[in-house]
């Protein structure tokens, strides 16, 4: 039986400072008021469109607990904190994609930049991009399967496969694992068949190249297994992330709209099952599949430990990982660090006003995710009760 206790805050906010655990208490709290992010929100967007400036609100709060910095050299500091407590980064820049060539190619050597640090530091064990950020939508969307691609459509697809290539090659030459988010179910299709062709081309002596799992997709379970039966006849390792989903609302909303089939699972139980099915498949081919489990979820983390343990896995076995956001269930990734696992802190960077989408998704997510906002504050009031007892 595995032995993590997720209620123990002395090792969950060993590196916060009491200060730390204040600004927490304090965000969380605002959070957990639905009614203050409904209308909070439209606002703080509404001001970053006109330009008025939002930086002295956003970046000693929101900013400073779910955001690295700035630029990949503001990370550094943060970086080493978590390391200090065995810990690794994985640096994502969230600066959300613009369609313009010129933006394109900025994200483009940006992310490319990332990757080489990654492979220049121990701490940074992947790299990751949203593939979104490389390519026309619009194109994206034909080549899913919306309609038959023009000439137009088909360039565009070429282009999005040379800039995944490139960051893949990149990632090959600099011995660093690659993620490649998913996104919308009318997009992915298209990036699923790039990155497989990614896959078959770095992946024949380890897995390089990742792609991500939405197990909130009801098709996902028979998609990894055909994908690992693909893998195991054409001789390469599989890279699977596996996530939850982060578009259910959008996705039904455009399913209904448009009279196609609900991509999603009918309920969080079904999504729950899937996620756990994915990760004792993955087990049963952990000789070819490589596992980063990101969740913010208790049992599907402990579900992994076991399933490790059955097989007789070390816990530093370095084809198993796990992982949650930045500033967020500090529990589950310092106690499963603790104990020797591998964990990654997905922490993501870049300017202020380019990275504020990612943090009002976070602050939307948190109230939407059923208790997770209220596990964050009483974990952290237990911390901070433990600490005041301590002193006394």
């Amino acid at each position: 039986m595995i032995k993590i206790d997720f209620e123990d805050t002395k090792t969950a906010f060993s590196i916060k400072t009491d200060r730390d655990l204040r600004r927490a208490y304090i965000l969380f709290k605002l959070i957990s008021y639905s009614w203050l992010v409904k209308f909070g929100n439209p606002v703080i967007r509404v001001f970053s469109a006109l330009r008025i400036p939002i930086g002295w609100i956003v970046k000693p709060t929101a900013f400073k607990h779910f955001v690295g910095g700035e630029t990949l050299e503001a990370c550094q500091p943060a970086v080493e904190k978590l390391q200090s407590a065995n810990v690794h980064s994985i640096l994502d820049y969230s600066v959300e994609g613009k369609e313009s060539e010129k933006a394109i190619n900025a994200a483009l050597q940006e992310t490319l930049r990332a990757v080489k640090n990654a492979g220049n530091n121990p701490d940074i064990p992947f790299a990751v991009f949203k593939p979104t950020a490389f390519g026309n939508r619009r194109a994206l969307e034909i080549l899913s399967g919306a309609s038959l691609p023009d000439r137009e459509v088909i360039r565009e697809g070429e282009k999005f496969r040379e800039r995944i290539e490139q960051l893949c090659q990149t990632a090959f030459d600099n011995d660093t694992p690659i993620m490649i988010d998913a996104e919308d179910t009318f997009y992915q299709h298209f990036i699923d068949q790039v990155v497989k062709d990614m896959m078959k081309k770095y992946n024949y002596k380890r897995a390089i190249v990742f792609n991500t799992y939405q197990m909130y997709r009801h098709d996902r379970i028979g998609l990894l297994e055909e994908d690992i039966r693909s893998a195991r006849e054409e001789r390469y390792f599989l890279g699977a992330k596996f996530v939850r989903g982060a578009y259910m609302e959008r996705e039904r909303e455009r399913a209904r709209k448009l009279r196609y089939l609900d991509p999603i699972q009918p309920d969080k139980e079904s999504t729950d099952r899937d996620f756990n099915l994915a990760l004792k498949i993955s087990m049963d081919n952990i000789d070819m599949v490589s596992i980063f489990n990101g969740t913010h979820n208790e049992y599907s983390s402990i579900y992994l430990a076991e399933l490790m343990q059955e097989r007789n896995i070390e816990p530093g076995d370095q084809r198993i990982w796990f992982s949650q956001l930045y500033g967020m269930s500090e529990h589950i990734s310092f106690n499963l660090a603790a104990a020797g696992y591998n964990v990654a802190k997905y922490m993501p960077y870049g300017p202020v006003r380019f990275v504020l989408p990612y943090l009002l998704r976070r602050v939307e997510e948190n109230t939407s995710v059923k208790g997770q906002t209220g596990r964050e504050l009483m974990l952290i009031s237990k911390e901070r009760q433990r600490r005041k007892s301590n002193a006394s």
